[in-house]
Protein backbone atom coordinates (compact mmCIF):
# COMPACT_ATOMS: atom_id res chain seq x y z
CA UNK A 1 0.00 0.00 0.00
CA UNK A 2 2.92 2.35 0.69
CA UNK A 3 4.08 2.09 -2.93
CA UNK A 4 0.69 2.84 -4.48
CA UNK A 5 -1.48 5.92 -4.33
CA UNK A 6 -4.71 5.23 -2.47
CA UNK A 7 -7.90 6.99 -3.57
CA UNK A 8 -11.17 7.10 -1.62
CA UNK A 9 -14.57 7.77 -3.17
CA UNK A 10 -17.49 8.92 -1.00
CA UNK A 11 -20.96 8.49 -2.49
CA UNK A 12 -23.50 10.42 -0.39
CA UNK A 13 -26.78 9.03 -1.70
CA UNK A 14 -30.41 9.29 -0.70
CA UNK A 15 -30.61 5.65 0.42
CA UNK A 16 -27.00 4.83 1.32
CA UNK A 17 -23.62 6.32 2.14
CA UNK A 18 -20.89 4.30 0.43
CA UNK A 19 -17.12 4.56 0.85
CA UNK A 20 -14.80 2.80 -1.61
CA UNK A 21 -11.02 2.63 -1.14
CA UNK A 22 -8.89 1.71 -4.16
CA UNK A 23 -5.45 1.59 -5.69
CA UNK A 24 -4.19 0.86 -9.21
CA UNK A 25 -2.42 -2.39 -10.02
CA UNK A 26 0.55 -2.86 -12.35
CA UNK A 27 -1.77 -2.89 -15.39
CA UNK A 28 -3.41 0.40 -14.48
CA UNK A 29 -6.68 -1.27 -13.45
CA UNK A 30 -8.53 -0.17 -10.32
CA UNK A 31 -8.40 -2.59 -7.41
CA UNK A 32 -10.94 -2.11 -4.62
CA UNK A 33 -9.27 -2.64 -1.24
CA UNK A 34 -12.25 -2.05 1.01
CA UNK A 35 -15.82 -0.81 1.19
CA UNK A 36 -18.08 0.59 3.87
CA UNK A 37 -21.82 1.28 3.70
CA UNK A 38 -24.30 2.95 6.02
CA UNK A 39 -27.97 3.79 5.76
CA UNK A 40 -28.59 7.37 4.67
CA UNK A 41 -31.33 9.13 6.63
CA UNK A 42 -30.23 12.74 6.29
CA UNK A 43 -30.36 13.11 2.49
CA UNK A 44 -33.41 13.79 0.34
CA UNK A 45 -33.23 13.75 -3.47
CA UNK A 46 -29.48 14.10 -3.38
CA UNK A 47 -29.47 17.10 -1.01
CA UNK A 48 -28.33 16.99 2.62
CA UNK A 49 -31.28 17.86 4.86
CA UNK A 50 -29.85 16.75 8.22
CA UNK A 51 -26.20 17.50 8.96
CA UNK A 52 -26.00 15.36 12.11
CA UNK A 53 -27.52 12.20 10.62
CA UNK A 54 -25.47 12.48 7.42
CA UNK A 55 -22.24 13.02 9.36
CA UNK A 56 -22.95 10.00 11.57
CA UNK A 57 -23.59 7.85 8.48
CA UNK A 58 -20.33 9.02 6.87
CA UNK A 59 -18.39 8.20 10.05
CA UNK A 60 -19.99 4.74 10.18
CA UNK A 61 -19.26 4.01 6.51
CA UNK A 62 -15.64 5.20 6.82
CA UNK A 63 -15.09 3.04 9.92
CA UNK A 64 -16.46 -0.02 8.10
CA UNK A 65 -14.21 0.70 5.10
CA UNK A 66 -11.13 1.00 7.32
CA UNK A 67 -11.97 -2.27 9.06
CA UNK A 68 -12.63 -3.92 5.70
CA UNK A 69 -9.19 -2.93 4.42
CA UNK A 70 -7.45 -4.35 7.48
CA UNK A 71 -9.38 -7.60 7.11
CA UNK A 72 -8.76 -7.93 3.37
CA UNK A 73 -5.04 -7.18 3.65
CA UNK A 74 -4.57 -9.16 6.87
CA UNK A 75 -3.01 -6.07 8.40
CA UNK A 76 -2.74 -5.09 12.06
CA UNK A 77 -1.69 -1.56 11.12
CA UNK A 78 -4.16 1.17 12.04
CA UNK A 79 -5.61 2.56 8.78
CA UNK A 80 -7.03 6.07 8.72
CA UNK A 81 -8.93 7.63 5.79
CA UNK A 82 -8.24 11.36 5.56
CA UNK A 83 -9.05 12.67 2.05
CA UNK A 84 -12.04 11.78 -0.10
CA UNK A 85 -13.48 12.50 -3.54
CA UNK A 86 -17.17 13.26 -3.09
CA UNK A 87 -20.16 13.08 -5.42
CA UNK A 88 -22.82 15.77 -5.67
CA UNK A 89 -26.28 15.64 -7.25
CA UNK A 90 -29.71 17.14 -6.67
CA UNK A 91 -32.29 19.12 -8.57
CA UNK A 92 -30.35 22.35 -7.93
CA UNK A 93 -27.61 21.22 -10.35
CA UNK A 94 -27.63 23.08 -13.66
CA UNK A 95 -25.45 22.89 -16.76
CA UNK A 96 -24.63 25.33 -19.55
CA UNK A 97 -22.24 25.79 -22.47
CA UNK A 98 -19.75 28.64 -22.61
CA UNK A 99 -16.75 29.80 -24.66
CA UNK A 100 -13.51 31.40 -23.49
CA UNK A 101 -10.69 33.11 -25.39
CA UNK A 102 -7.16 33.69 -24.19
CA UNK A 103 -4.50 35.66 -26.11
CA UNK A 104 -0.87 34.56 -25.83
CA UNK A 105 2.13 36.90 -26.11
CA UNK A 106 4.64 34.62 -27.81
CA UNK A 107 3.69 32.66 -30.92
CA UNK A 108 6.92 30.64 -30.83
CA UNK A 109 6.24 29.03 -27.46
CA UNK A 110 4.28 25.82 -27.44
CA UNK A 111 0.93 25.65 -25.69
CA UNK A 112 1.31 23.64 -22.49
CA UNK A 113 -0.74 22.54 -19.49
CA UNK A 114 -0.42 25.99 -17.89
CA UNK A 115 -2.30 27.60 -20.78
CA UNK A 116 -5.09 25.05 -20.47
CA UNK A 117 -5.20 25.57 -16.70
CA UNK A 118 -5.38 29.34 -17.16
CA UNK A 119 -8.25 29.00 -19.65
CA UNK A 120 -10.19 26.82 -17.21
CA UNK A 121 -9.49 29.25 -14.35
CA UNK A 122 -10.92 32.05 -16.51
CA UNK A 123 -14.09 30.01 -16.99
CA UNK A 124 -14.39 29.54 -13.24
CA UNK A 125 -14.72 33.30 -12.87
CA UNK A 126 -17.78 33.71 -15.11
CA UNK A 127 -20.72 35.50 -13.41
CA UNK A 128 -23.45 33.26 -11.98
CA UNK A 129 -26.90 33.79 -10.58
CA UNK A 130 -26.88 34.63 -6.86
CA UNK A 131 -26.44 31.69 -4.50
CA UNK A 132 -24.75 29.39 -7.04
CA UNK A 133 -21.17 28.23 -7.54
CA UNK A 134 -19.30 26.36 -10.25
CA UNK A 135 -18.97 22.65 -9.48
CA UNK A 136 -16.95 21.68 -12.53
CA UNK A 137 -15.68 23.03 -15.84
CA UNK A 138 -15.37 20.31 -18.50
CA UNK A 139 -13.53 21.07 -21.76
CA UNK A 140 -15.39 20.15 -24.94
CA UNK A 141 -13.16 21.41 -27.75
CA UNK A 142 -10.23 23.73 -28.32
CA UNK A 143 -9.31 26.10 -31.16
CA UNK A 144 -5.88 27.58 -31.90
CA UNK A 145 -5.99 30.64 -34.15
CA UNK A 146 -9.53 29.63 -35.21
CA UNK A 147 -8.42 26.12 -36.21
CA UNK A 148 -9.94 23.13 -34.39
CA UNK A 149 -7.40 21.20 -32.31
CA UNK A 150 -7.99 17.46 -32.39
CA UNK A 151 -8.04 16.41 -28.75
CA UNK A 152 -5.70 18.63 -26.75
CA UNK A 153 -3.90 21.72 -28.13
CA UNK A 154 -0.80 21.02 -26.00
CA UNK A 155 2.30 21.22 -28.19
CA UNK A 156 0.73 23.53 -30.79
CA UNK A 157 1.73 27.17 -31.36
CA UNK A 158 -0.52 30.19 -31.78
CA UNK A 159 -1.61 33.51 -30.32
CA UNK A 160 -5.34 32.88 -29.88
CA UNK A 161 -6.41 29.94 -27.72
CA UNK A 162 -10.15 29.29 -27.48
CA UNK A 163 -12.13 26.64 -25.67
CA UNK A 164 -15.72 25.46 -25.52
CA UNK A 165 -16.68 24.32 -22.03
CA UNK A 166 -19.52 22.51 -20.28
CA UNK A 167 -20.10 24.35 -17.00
CA UNK A 168 -21.85 22.62 -14.11
CA UNK A 169 -23.22 24.81 -11.31
CA UNK A 170 -25.04 24.14 -8.07
CA UNK A 171 -26.37 25.91 -5.00
CA UNK A 172 -23.64 27.13 -2.68
CA UNK A 173 -25.60 26.04 0.40
CA UNK A 174 -26.07 22.49 -0.94
CA UNK A 175 -22.37 22.12 -1.77
CA UNK A 176 -21.31 23.66 1.54
CA UNK A 177 -23.58 21.30 3.48
CA UNK A 178 -21.85 18.33 1.84
CA UNK A 179 -18.42 19.77 2.65
CA UNK A 180 -19.56 20.49 6.22
CA UNK A 181 -20.69 16.90 6.75
CA UNK A 182 -17.39 15.59 5.39
CA UNK A 183 -15.43 18.01 7.58
CA UNK A 184 -17.40 17.07 10.72
CA UNK A 185 -16.50 13.44 9.97
CA UNK A 186 -12.82 14.53 10.22
CA UNK A 187 -12.25 14.15 6.50
CA UNK A 188 -11.04 16.53 3.80
CA UNK A 189 -13.01 17.01 0.58
CA UNK A 190 -10.47 16.82 -2.22
CA UNK A 191 -12.89 17.49 -5.11
CA UNK A 192 -16.66 17.54 -5.64
CA UNK A 193 -17.63 15.63 -8.79
CA UNK A 194 -21.04 15.57 -10.45
CA UNK A 195 -22.37 12.06 -9.89
CA UNK A 196 -23.54 11.22 -13.45
CA UNK A 197 -20.09 12.20 -14.76
CA UNK A 198 -18.52 9.83 -12.23
CA UNK A 199 -20.94 7.03 -13.12
CA UNK A 200 -20.14 7.51 -16.81
CA UNK A 201 -16.43 7.09 -16.08
CA UNK A 202 -17.20 3.73 -14.48
CA UNK A 203 -19.67 2.28 -16.99
CA UNK A 204 -19.12 3.62 -20.50
CA UNK A 205 -16.71 2.25 -23.10
CA UNK A 206 -14.55 4.34 -25.42
CA UNK A 207 -16.67 3.27 -28.40
CA UNK A 208 -19.87 4.41 -26.70
CA UNK A 209 -18.36 7.80 -25.83
CA UNK A 210 -17.19 8.21 -29.41
CA UNK A 211 -20.40 7.07 -31.11
CA UNK A 212 -22.72 8.86 -28.71
CA UNK A 213 -24.49 7.58 -25.62
CA UNK A 214 -26.86 8.68 -22.88
CA UNK A 215 -25.89 7.55 -19.37
CA UNK A 216 -28.86 7.29 -16.97
CA UNK A 217 -28.12 6.68 -13.28
CA UNK A 218 -31.31 5.76 -11.41
CA UNK A 219 -30.49 6.32 -7.76
CA UNK A 220 -32.62 6.51 -4.67
CA UNK A 221 -33.53 10.20 -4.83
CA UNK A 222 -32.66 11.38 -8.34
CA UNK A 223 -32.23 10.06 -11.87
CA UNK A 224 -29.04 11.58 -13.26
CA UNK A 225 -28.50 12.02 -17.00
CA UNK A 226 -25.26 12.63 -18.92
CA UNK A 227 -25.20 12.72 -22.73
CA UNK A 228 -21.97 12.25 -24.72
CA UNK A 229 -21.19 12.52 -28.43
CA UNK A 230 -17.82 12.42 -30.22
CA UNK A 231 -16.12 11.88 -26.85
CA UNK A 232 -17.51 15.21 -25.63
CA UNK A 233 -20.12 15.74 -22.94
CA UNK A 234 -23.05 17.57 -24.50
CA UNK A 235 -25.65 17.76 -21.74
CA UNK A 236 -26.30 16.90 -18.08
CA UNK A 237 -29.57 16.90 -16.17
CA UNK A 238 -30.97 15.80 -12.81
CA UNK A 239 -34.53 14.36 -12.73
CA UNK A 240 -36.11 14.38 -9.22
CA UNK A 241 -37.89 11.03 -9.70
CA UNK A 242 -36.09 7.80 -8.85
CA UNK A 243 -36.04 4.65 -6.72
CA UNK A 244 -37.69 6.04 -3.60
CA UNK A 245 -40.67 7.24 -5.60
CA UNK A 246 -41.02 3.71 -7.03
CA UNK A 247 -40.94 2.30 -3.50
CA UNK A 248 -43.64 4.72 -2.37
CA UNK A 249 -45.78 3.78 -5.38
CA UNK A 250 -45.55 0.09 -4.43
CA UNK A 251 -46.24 0.90 -0.79
CA UNK A 252 -49.43 2.80 -1.69
CA UNK A 253 -50.56 0.47 -4.48
CA UNK A 254 -50.13 -2.73 -2.46
CA UNK A 255 -51.00 -1.28 0.98
CA UNK A 256 -47.83 -2.59 2.63
CA UNK A 257 -44.98 -1.22 4.74
CA UNK A 258 -42.13 0.71 3.15
CA UNK A 259 -39.51 -1.92 3.96
CA UNK A 260 -41.74 -4.56 2.36
CA UNK A 261 -42.23 -2.38 -0.71
CA UNK A 262 -38.45 -1.95 -1.04
CA UNK A 263 -37.98 -5.71 -0.80
CA UNK A 264 -40.60 -6.34 -3.50
CA UNK A 265 -38.98 -3.79 -5.80
CA UNK A 266 -35.44 -5.11 -5.46
CA UNK A 267 -36.23 -8.85 -5.47
CA UNK A 268 -39.29 -9.17 -7.72
CA UNK A 269 -39.62 -5.84 -9.54
CA UNK A 270 -40.12 -5.82 -13.33
CA UNK A 271 -40.83 -3.16 -15.95
CA UNK A 272 -42.86 -5.45 -18.22
CA UNK A 273 -46.15 -6.85 -16.87
CA UNK A 274 -46.45 -9.02 -20.00
CA UNK A 275 -43.41 -11.01 -18.84
CA UNK A 276 -45.07 -11.97 -15.55
CA UNK A 277 -47.43 -14.93 -15.12
CA UNK A 278 -51.02 -14.36 -14.01
CA UNK A 279 -50.84 -16.93 -11.23
CA UNK A 280 -47.54 -15.81 -9.67
CA UNK A 281 -47.94 -14.33 -6.18
CA UNK A 282 -45.62 -13.13 -3.43
CA UNK A 283 -46.65 -13.74 0.17
CA UNK A 284 -46.15 -10.72 2.44
CA UNK A 285 -46.40 -11.02 6.21
CA UNK A 286 -49.00 -8.64 7.59
CA UNK A 287 -49.02 -6.85 10.91
CA UNK A 288 -49.80 -8.75 14.08
CA UNK A 289 -53.28 -10.27 14.22
CA UNK A 290 -53.84 -10.06 10.48
CA UNK A 291 -53.48 -12.73 7.83
CA UNK A 292 -50.67 -12.77 5.29
CA UNK A 293 -51.18 -10.91 2.01
CA UNK A 294 -50.59 -12.14 -1.51
CA UNK A 295 -49.21 -9.67 -4.05
CA UNK A 296 -49.50 -10.47 -7.75
CA UNK A 297 -46.20 -10.09 -9.60
CA UNK A 298 -48.14 -8.81 -12.63
CA UNK A 299 -49.80 -6.06 -10.58
CA UNK A 300 -46.43 -5.19 -9.06
CA UNK A 301 -44.97 -4.86 -12.57
CA UNK A 302 -47.86 -2.60 -13.64
CA UNK A 303 -47.15 -0.22 -10.74
CA UNK A 304 -43.45 -0.08 -11.65
CA UNK A 305 -44.19 0.26 -15.36
CA UNK A 306 -46.37 3.34 -14.83
CA UNK A 307 -43.63 5.21 -12.99
CA UNK A 308 -40.85 4.03 -15.30
CA UNK A 309 -42.77 5.38 -18.31
CA UNK A 310 -42.64 8.79 -16.63
CA UNK A 311 -38.91 8.54 -15.91
CA UNK A 312 -38.08 7.39 -19.44
CA UNK A 313 -40.22 10.20 -20.82
CA UNK A 314 -38.09 12.75 -18.95
CA UNK A 315 -34.87 11.08 -20.14
CA UNK A 316 -35.99 11.07 -23.77
CA UNK A 317 -36.99 14.74 -23.46
CA UNK A 318 -33.44 15.59 -22.32
CA UNK A 319 -32.00 13.71 -25.30
CA UNK A 320 -34.31 15.51 -27.73
CA UNK A 321 -33.51 18.90 -26.15
CA UNK A 322 -29.96 18.65 -27.52
CA UNK A 323 -31.07 17.19 -30.86
CA UNK A 324 -29.26 13.87 -30.50
CA UNK A 325 -32.14 11.39 -30.51
CA UNK A 326 -31.06 10.11 -33.95
CA UNK A 327 -27.31 10.31 -33.36
CA UNK A 328 -26.60 8.26 -30.26
CA UNK A 329 -25.17 5.03 -31.68
CA UNK A 330 -24.56 3.72 -28.17
CA UNK A 331 -28.17 4.33 -27.21
CA UNK A 332 -29.01 4.52 -23.50
CA UNK A 333 -26.97 2.91 -20.71
CA UNK A 334 -28.65 2.50 -17.34
CA UNK A 335 -26.87 2.18 -14.03
CA UNK A 336 -27.48 2.86 -10.35
CA UNK A 337 -29.60 0.79 -7.99
CA UNK A 338 -32.72 1.31 -10.11
CA UNK A 339 -31.04 -0.42 -13.06
CA UNK A 340 -31.42 -3.76 -11.26
CA UNK A 341 -35.14 -3.90 -12.08
CA UNK A 342 -35.83 -6.78 -14.43
CA UNK A 343 -36.42 -6.26 -18.17
CA UNK A 344 -35.33 -2.62 -18.04
CA UNK A 345 -33.40 -2.69 -21.33
CA UNK A 346 -36.26 -4.30 -23.27
CA UNK A 347 -38.71 -1.82 -21.74
CA UNK A 348 -36.62 1.18 -22.80
CA UNK A 349 -36.03 -0.11 -26.32
CA UNK A 350 -39.78 -0.63 -26.76
CA UNK A 351 -40.70 2.89 -25.56
CA UNK A 352 -37.87 4.89 -27.19
CA UNK A 353 -36.77 2.83 -30.19
CA UNK A 354 -33.16 3.31 -29.02
CA UNK A 355 -30.74 0.50 -28.08
CA UNK A 356 -30.32 0.09 -24.34
CA UNK A 357 -28.29 -1.90 -21.85
CA UNK A 358 -27.58 -2.06 -18.13
CA UNK A 359 -24.09 -0.74 -17.37
CA UNK A 360 -21.92 -2.57 -14.85
CA UNK A 361 -19.01 -0.64 -13.32
CA UNK A 362 -16.40 -3.22 -14.35
CA UNK A 363 -14.92 -1.44 -17.39
CA UNK A 364 -11.81 -0.37 -15.44
CA UNK A 365 -11.86 -2.84 -12.55
CA UNK A 366 -9.25 -5.44 -11.72
CA UNK A 367 -9.93 -8.48 -9.56
CA UNK A 368 -10.59 -6.95 -6.15
CA UNK A 369 -11.01 -7.90 -2.54
CA UNK A 370 -14.60 -6.63 -2.70
CA UNK A 371 -17.30 -7.62 -5.19
CA UNK A 372 -18.62 -4.36 -6.61
CA UNK A 373 -19.71 -5.54 -10.07
CA UNK A 374 -23.20 -4.13 -9.50
CA UNK A 375 -24.83 -0.97 -10.91
CA UNK A 376 -25.44 0.15 -7.31
CA UNK A 377 -21.73 0.98 -6.93
CA UNK A 378 -21.23 2.81 -10.23
CA UNK A 379 -21.02 6.28 -8.70
CA UNK A 380 -18.57 5.23 -5.98
CA UNK A 381 -16.28 3.49 -8.46
CA UNK A 382 -16.55 6.43 -10.84
CA UNK A 383 -15.48 8.80 -8.04
CA UNK A 384 -12.40 6.64 -7.48
CA UNK A 385 -11.57 6.68 -11.22
CA UNK A 386 -12.04 10.45 -11.40
CA UNK A 387 -9.88 10.77 -8.29
CA UNK A 388 -6.99 8.94 -9.93
CA UNK A 389 -7.36 11.13 -13.03
CA UNK A 390 -7.38 14.28 -10.87
CA UNK A 391 -4.18 13.27 -9.07
CA UNK A 392 -2.48 12.40 -12.37
CA UNK A 393 -3.50 15.74 -13.89
CA UNK A 394 -2.23 17.54 -10.80
CA UNK A 395 1.09 15.70 -10.93
CA UNK A 396 1.50 16.52 -14.63
CA UNK A 397 0.74 20.19 -14.01
CA UNK A 398 3.24 20.40 -11.15
CA UNK A 399 5.94 18.71 -13.25
CA UNK A 400 5.43 21.01 -16.23
CA UNK A 401 4.80 24.29 -14.45
CA UNK A 402 7.70 26.70 -14.81
CA UNK A 403 8.15 30.46 -14.59
CA UNK A 404 9.23 31.53 -18.07
CA UNK A 405 10.14 35.16 -17.42
CA UNK A 406 10.82 36.43 -13.88
CA UNK A 407 12.36 39.90 -13.92
CA UNK A 408 14.42 40.54 -10.78
CA UNK A 409 17.03 43.31 -10.39
CA UNK A 410 17.15 43.70 -14.17
CA UNK A 411 18.10 40.09 -14.72
CA UNK A 412 16.04 37.46 -16.52
CA UNK A 413 15.74 34.08 -14.83
CA UNK A 414 14.20 31.28 -16.92
CA UNK A 415 12.93 27.78 -16.34
CA UNK A 416 12.56 27.88 -12.56
CA UNK A 417 10.55 24.75 -11.62
CA UNK A 418 7.67 25.12 -9.20
CA UNK A 419 7.18 21.69 -7.70
CA UNK A 420 4.64 22.45 -5.04
CA UNK A 421 2.73 25.40 -6.48
CA UNK A 422 -0.93 25.02 -7.35
CA UNK A 423 -3.49 27.43 -8.73
CA UNK A 424 -2.90 30.28 -11.21
CA UNK A 425 0.60 31.09 -12.46
CA UNK A 426 1.93 34.56 -11.61
CA UNK A 427 4.77 36.19 -13.57
CA UNK A 428 6.89 39.35 -13.40
CA UNK A 429 7.94 41.15 -10.16
CA UNK A 430 4.51 40.51 -8.61
CA UNK A 431 4.80 36.79 -9.26
CA UNK A 432 8.35 36.71 -7.94
CA UNK A 433 7.34 38.34 -4.65
CA UNK A 434 4.31 36.13 -4.18
CA UNK A 435 6.58 33.14 -3.65
CA UNK A 436 7.65 34.57 -0.27
CA UNK A 437 4.11 34.95 1.11
CA UNK A 438 1.43 32.49 2.22
CA UNK A 439 -1.97 32.45 0.50
CA UNK A 440 -3.75 35.76 0.97
CA UNK A 441 -0.82 37.56 2.67
CA UNK A 442 0.53 39.11 -0.53
CA UNK A 443 -2.76 40.92 -1.20
CA UNK A 444 -2.57 42.47 2.27
CA UNK A 445 1.08 43.46 1.62
CA UNK A 446 0.13 45.19 -1.64
CA UNK A 447 -2.58 47.19 0.12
Amino acid sequence: MEQSRIVVGLDIGTTKICVLVARKNESGKVEILGMGKAESNGVQRGVVTNIVQTTEAIVEAVKKAEDDIRKNLNSEVQIKIAEVFVGIAGQHIKSSQSRCIRLRNNTDDEIDSRDIKALIMDMKRVPLEPGHEIIDVIPQSYYVDNELAIGTPVGMSGTRLEGNFHIITGQITAANNIRRCVSKANLTTKVLFLEPIASAAACLSEDELDGGVCLVDIGGGTTDVAIFHDHVIRHTAIIPIAGKVLTNDIKSGCMILERQAEMLKTQYGSCLPSMEKDNDYIVIESMRGRGNREISTKNLAKIIEARMIEIIGHVYHEIKSVGLEKKLIGGIVFTGGGANIKHLAQFVEYHTGMPARVGLPNEHLAKSFVDVANPTYSTGIGLVIKGFADYESEDLYNRNTKVEEVESDGKSVKDIPIKEKKGPLYTGISGFLRGFFKDGEFEDYEK
